[in-house]
């Protein structure tokens, strides 16, 4: 299981989360990255922990103030992306074009989509892998592998259908080993998570909770 932890803008120390997460990968052997604010990803690269964008703009090098360019994504050290978040979203036209720029400068690429129709749409955009969350669930603590199971295997079914070299993703309320084992046995190979980390006053101690059952 692929396990992505999306700091989004949350008031926490990016490089001990980047450290505990270094540290619990190697101990579980699970693949787990962290996805930091821009401005940080330099600092958690240096950990040597799998650094992940959290938005690469659908752009190329020219007049774009404000976008996040591709080339400085890698620059700073991140090998992976993610695509339309929830809470970044864009349209397809643009998720296409940041696959582009993703591809350009070699980043793995996860978008993220609502439901199991928007999966089967952005799959045939060939991401590296759909990440399907409901926005309601964000944020709540209740992963969508309990709030409505079918979700999850409906994406999956939706992705094969289109490219079954598109993995699939779970994502929203992911916080403990249990949300892990739910996911993978509803056919997901990783999964997105933030709070549970983020906020967590141990981050070391939520990760080793969160992987161990693995």
């Amino acid at each position: 299981m692929f396990v992505l932890v999306n700091l989004k803008a949350y008031p926490c120390d990016p490089v001990e989360i980047a450290d505990a997460a270094r540290d619990v990968s190697d101990d579980y052997g699970v693949d787990i990255a962290v996805a930091p604010q821009t401005a940080h990803l330099s600092r958690v690269a240096d950990t040597g922990v799998e650094t992940w964008g959290q938005h690469v703009s659908p752009v190329e090098h020219g007049s774009h103030t404000g976008s996040t360019l591709a080339e400085a994504v890698t620059d700073a050290g991140a090998t992976g992306t993610m695509i339309n978040h929830s809470e970044c979203r864009q349209k397809l036209a643009d998720i296409d074009a940041g696959l582009d720029a993703a591809e350009r400068v070699g980043l793995d690429t996860t978008v993220c989509a609502n439901n199991p129709e928007q999966v089967g749409a952005v799959a045939a955009l060939s991401p590296d892998a759909v990440a399907v969350e409901p926005p309601e669930l964000i944020g709540t603590g209740t992963p969508v592998s309990k709030a409505d199971p079918d979700i999850v295997t409906d994406a999956v079914a939706a992705a094969e259908a289109v490219d079954e070299d598109v993995s699939v993703y779970c994502g929203a309320g992911i916080s403990t080993g249990e949300d892990l084992v739910a996911a993978r046995n509803l056919g997901a190979e990783g999964v997105l998570l933030a709070s549970g980390v983020a906020k967590a006053d141990d981050p070391k101690a939520a990760l080793e909770n969160l992987v161990e059952p693995l």
